[in-house]
C-alpha cells in the first residue's frame, strides 16, 4: 500500500503544460487551466504553458524543445489522444520518447473506467521519458486532466510518496548519456 513519508522534504518539480487543439485559445483552454491550477496547488512550478495545433510535427518539435530546456522537468499535454484522424498527440509523443512508461496508460484506463465506464476504451493516454524529462499525454477534457493529475501524477511527483515515485529517479533518467 502507498503512504506519504513525512520525514522527507517536499521537492517541487518544474512542469510545462501543452494543450493540443485546433480550436482552443488561452481564454477557452479549460483543460490547460485545470492542469496548471493543480500543478501549482500541489506546490510545483508551472515553468511553461502553450497551445499548439493538432499537427504531429509541431507537437513533437515543442516536446523536443521543452525536453532540451533545463528549466523543465516534466511535460503534460492535453488533447489529441482519441481515435479520429486529427488525433496525433500519441504519435508525436512516441516520436520523442526514449523509453515509454507503459503502465501509465493502463493505470489511466483503470482510473477512467471508475468514472466513465467502458468509454475509457477511447483514450490513448500514454507517457514516456526523453532527455531526462517525463512526458505525459492526457485526453483533452478537464475531467480527464483532473483524473490523471489527482489519481496518478500528484502522487508520483511527490518525493515523499512511498514505496517509490518519479522524483527520486530524476538523477538517473539520463544516466545512459553519461556512460562511456
Amino acid at each position: 500500500m502507498t503512504r506519504l513519508d513525512t520525514e522527507k522534504p517536499f521537492v517541487p518539480v518544474r512542469f510545462a503544460v501543452l494543450t493540443v487543439s485546433d480550436t482552443r485559445d488561452a481564454a477557452s483552454d479549460k483543460s490547460g487551466d485545470t492542469l496548471a491550477s493543480r500543478i501549482e496547488a500541489a506546490g510545483h512550478v508551472l515553468a511553461a504553458r502553450d497551445i499548439t495545433r493538432d499537427e504531429r510535427g509541431e507537437i513533437a518539435a515543442k516536446l523536443r524543445d521543452w525536453c532540451a530546456n533545463p528549466e523543465i522537468d516534466a511535460i503534460v499535454t492535453t488533447g489529441g489522444t482519441g481515435l479520429t484522424g486529427r488525433d496525433v498527440t500519441v504519435e508525436a509523443h512516441r516520436d520523442v520518447y526514449e523509453k515509454e512508461i507503459d503502465a501509465f496508460g493502463t493505470i489511466f484506463t483503470i482510473v477512467s473506467m471508475q468514472k466513465i465506464g467502458t468509454s475509457a476504451i477511447q483514450s490513448r493516454a500514454c507517457a514516456g521519458v526523453a532527455q531526462g524529462t517525463y512526458l505525459f499525454a492526457l485526453p483533452g477534457s478537464p475531467g480527464a486532466c483532473r483524473d490523471g493529475w489527482d489519481e496518478i501524477l500528484v502522487h508520483q511527483f511527490d518525493y515523499r510518496h512511498r514505496p517509490c515515485n518519479f522524483v527520486e529517479i530524476f538523477p538517473r533518467l539520463d544516466e545512459h548519456l553519461r556512460r562511456k
